[in-house]
């Protein structure tokens, strides 16, 4: 008798420690990794407003610069990041796998080709240095841009520069043309006497695609929460399409990137973002940039091409659209 009821105390015991430990992962918040991205700022309206705790989900949102928040991801810091599907390529390369179970929007003019006075089309960049972070979405647009002009990389002069210095670069001369993002993209036009955006990726739409990706095991694991946190944001692109709201919402994302609500206007527009139904529509397996699939295949054949990795994605591993697909 005194063996059974040491056998159920024990057994007993170890029940509770399970579900202690279950309790405190489950209350563990949620970490993610947003930066300096219309399409990552507008979350910055669902926490001021307290929208997650509304929702029942506990989230702790990390502001990076954006290479930094992809190595915060990397390191295992961060249940989810924003950046692009082919940045999300690179990462899982590395061995950081990341899964894509959301997308916020597609670039659609923010990402910009700037050239100094005297150069009007991407045709005038022959024979011309780039400033552009290689094996970046820029240097992408880039080597795009010049195809549709019937050049190729070898007719330019490439000087890798970080996307955040460009700007300078640009200003200093040491450069004929810069390919960058906001709001980069947006300063070196701004400090450059005579510049021009001569591209922009509202030239390719689909091209790059801003995502939010999730780790594995926490997609695994936490499923429900982050049912809870997609639909968190799609209250908040109901609130930046309402045009009642919308001037609010402006003004907290100008505010959390220091801009003045008409400084910050310019720059969501040159950003889709993605409503539900034209989300489900993007993660719809397809060929072409109109499907995050697609996209993704684009980016993955720039990425082995140049050497960023040597060997195919396998793109569906990378895809998980069941949350979206599901609402």
């Amino acid at each position: 008798m005194t063996t059974i009821n040491a056998i159920v105390k024990s057994t007993v015991c170890a029940l509770l420690l399970s579900w202690v430990g279950t309790f405190a992962q489950a209350a563990e918040p949620l970490k993610i990794g947003y930066s300096d991205w219309p399409g990552f700022v507008a979350w910055e309206v669902a926490i001021e407003k307290n929208w997650f705790e509304e929702a029942g989900v506990d989230v702790e949102f990390e502001w990076f610069d954006y290479v930094a928040s992809m190595d915060a991801f990397a390191a295992g810091k961060l249940d989810a990041v924003g950046i692009t599907n082919g940045d999300t390529l690179v990462l899982g390369a590395s061995g950081a796998q990341g899964i894509m179970f959301m997308v916020t929007d597609y670039s659609n003019g923010n990402d910009m080709i700037v050239a100094r006075q005297g150069i009007n089309t991407v045709a005038d960049l022959k024979g011309k240095k780039i400033g552009v972070e290689v094996g970046f979405v820029s240097h992408l647009l880039l080597l795009d841009a010049l195809e549709r002009a019937g050049l190729s990389e070898t007719d330019v002069e490439l000087v890798n520069v970080p996307t955040n210095e460009t700007p300078q670069v640009l200003a200093s001369g040491d450069v004929d043309a810069i390919v960058a993002w906001q709001p980069s993209s947006g300063q070196a036009l701004t400090q450059v006497p005579g510049s021009t955006a001569i591209a922009t990726s509202k030239d390719a739409p689909g091209l790059i695609y801003d995502m939010f990706v999730v780790s594995p095991g926490s997609l695994a694991e936490r499923k429900s929460d982050w049912e809870k946190v997609v639909k968190v944001w799609y209250r908040v692109v109901d609130y930046l399409n309402d045009p009642k709201t919308q001037p609010e919402a402006i003004s907290i994302m100008a505010a959390r990137v220091g801009l003045a609500p008409e400084q910050y206007k310019p720059l969501l527009a040159g950003t889709k973002i993605l409503t539900l139904e034209e989300s489900k529509a993007v993660m719809t397996k397809a060929q072409g940039l109109q499907s995050v699939y697609g996209s993704s295949e684009v980016s993955d054949a720039f990425n082995v091409k140049y050497e960023i990795y040597k060997s195919p994605a396998a793109i569906d591993s990378y895809i998980d659209p069941s949350i979206i697909m599901g609402m």
